[in-house]
Parts: structure tokens; C-alpha cells; sequence
């Protein structure tokens, strides 16, 4: 099935937020997480871009794979709220084209490709100083959609209970309420 943008999808060029603030990919409570930010794109695309700190890197002066992969993971998952579903990482397959220096700022672009029950296929490229810039890592991934008990279910309950007293995680959840 082709992909299709909610119509109460955040518009594009909205900052998308950290989904959880004890994320490592978006969240602001991680002293040495990416601090991601994502922006609706047109159709279903985001756009996202975050800074490679010396705690990000893996060999000297070079931003660590899995940390480029997360950055990858970040962006593909925020793809998830243009869809107003709730979705988790199935599979990631990542393409290290070039190393990424300490204090590059690294641009990615992911797209929702296609839908088939709750998978969803997306694809994602980083890119080195810019949008125009060379590519540095690509990724494919399948997200398999999930009911918000997976989390329940899963997680710890400390920090369950921690996002669901929050006022601005209990506002994003409700974001994907299908009839409010």
C-alpha cells in the first residue's frame, strides 16, 4: 500500500519534539544523547539533523557507528507521527559511506516507502554539512506497528509511570488517539 500522510499529521516544517525527554535519540534530559530534532517534510517525509559531540565519537575524532545508526533510527521512527501510529524498529540495515568528524553537523532525510498491515518500509540518508552535502551513512527499515501495551508491557515501570504523569508526554499520546 502507498503511503499516506494523516491529515492531523504535524505540517510541514513543525518541529516534531522529543517523543520521550529520556531518549537517547531526541530527548533533552540526556546530557549525552543526540538532542535529534526532527521537522515534518512534505508528504511523508522528515527531515532531522543533529551535532556529532566528542561523546559521540568511536575512533578517535570520528563519530561512532552505532551512534550514526541511532541517528538513523531517530529519524526513521519520526517518520511514525506523520503516520499518527505507534511503531517500533524491526529491522535496520546501515550503509557506512564515509566517516563523520567530531562537530559535523550531520543532515538526514527519511521517507516512508510503503505499507503492508502494521509494517511500514521506510528509508533514510545521511549527509555531511548540508542537504546538498556528501552522503555519509543510508539506512532501511522496517517499523512493525504496536499497541501503546508494548511499552507497558516491556518497559520499567518507574520510568512508565515518570512519561505518563508528564503533561507533555500524556499531550503526545493523545496525538495518536484515532477519535479523542
Amino acid at each position: 500500500m502507498k503511503p499516506v500522510r494523516h491529515p492531523d499529521a504535524p505540517l510541514p516544517g513543525e518541529l516534531l519534539g522529543a517523543h520521550y525527554e529520556q531518549c537517547f535519540g531526541c530527548g533533552g534530559a540526556q546530557s549525552h544523547g543526540l538532542h535529534l530534532e526532527a521537522r515534518a517534510g512534505e508528504g511523508v517525509t522528515v527531515i532531522a539533523e543533529f551535532t556529532v559531540q566528542p561523546a559521540h565519537q568511536g575512533a578517535p575524532g570520528l563519530a561512532h557507528g552505532g551512534v550514526l545508526a541511532s541517528a538513523l533510527d531517530e529519524t526513521l521512527g519520526s517518520l511514525n507521527w506523520l503516520l499518527r501510529t505507534i511503531a517500533v524498529t524491526g529491522r535496520l540495515e546501515t550503509d557506512f559511506v564515509r566517516p563523520v568528524p567530531v562537530g559535523t553537523t550531520l543532515y538526514l532525510e527519511a521517507e516512508v516507502t510503503a505499507m503492508a498491515g502494521r509494517k511500514i518500509y521506510s528509508t533514510a540518508t545521511g549527509r555531511i554539512g548540508g542537504p546538498e552535502g556528501p552522503v555519509a551513512v543510508r539506512a532501511d527499515a522496517l517499523f512493525l506497528e504496536v499497541e501503546v501495551e508494548h511499552f507497558v508491557h516491556h518497559g520499567r515501570e518507574e520510568e512508565i509511570q515518570a512519561a505518563m504523569s508528564d503533561p507533555d508526554q500524556v499531550r503526545r499520546a493523545r496525538a495518536f488517539e484515532v477519535n479523542p
